[in-house]
C-alpha cells in the first residue's frame, strides 16, 4: 500500500517531538510508498513565509521534506476529481477547504491512502481511504 501524506502529517514530522507511534509506523513504510501533493508543499511554503522563523522553515522544507518524499503534481485529471468532489459536497451543504479537497483528489486519482490527523474533513469524501495512524498516535501521547 502506498500513502499520500497531507500537510498535517508532514508538519508532525517537523515538530520538536513528533508522536512516537507515528514515527515507528513511518519507519516501516518504504520510501517508494511515500508521496505528497504539490498542494501540500504549497501549504508548507505558505506556513514558512508567514512565520518569523521563515528561513528555518524553508530549510526544513527544502532539505528535509522535498528530498524524502515524491511530490505529485496537481494536473487536469486530478482537477476533474476535485471538481466532482467539490460539487457533491456543496450539493450536500458541506464546505471543506479547497486545499483539502485537492489533496484528497490527488490521493483518489493515484489510488493512495491518505495519512492525516484531520480525520473529520477527509472522512466526508466518498471512496477516499484515510489512514488514522497520526490521529491515534496523538491520542496515545
Amino acid at each position: 500500500m502506498a500513502f499520500l501524506f497531507d500537510t498535517d502529517a508532514i508538519s508532525e514530522l517537523l515538530r520538536p517531538r513528533p508522536a512516537a507511534p507515528y514515527l515507528s509506523w513511518l519507519m516501516n513504510v518504504s520510501r517508494e510508498e511515500q508521496y505528497t501533493s504539490a498542494v501540500v508543499i504549497g501549504e508548507l511554503y505558505k506556513g514558512a513565509y508567514r512565520s518569523q522563523a521563515y528561513e528555518r522553515h524553508l530549510e526544513n522544507i527544502e532539505r528535509r521534506i522535498l528530498p524524502a518524499v515524491t511530490t505529485l503534481p496537481f494536473d487536469v485529471g486530478i482537477a476533474k476529481i476535485y471538481g466532482r468532489i467539490r460539487a457533491r459536497l456543496e450539493k450536500a451543504g458541506t464546505i471543506l477547504p479547497d486545499a483539502d479537497l485537492q489533496i484528497a483528489a490527488t490521493a483518489l486519482y493515484h489510488g493512495l491512502e491518505l495519512v492525516t490527523g484531520n480525520l473529520s474533513h477527509f472522512r466526508r469524501i466518498n471512496g477516499l481511504k484515510v489512514n488514522a495512524i497520526l490521529a491515534r498516535s496523538r491520542k496515545s501521547k
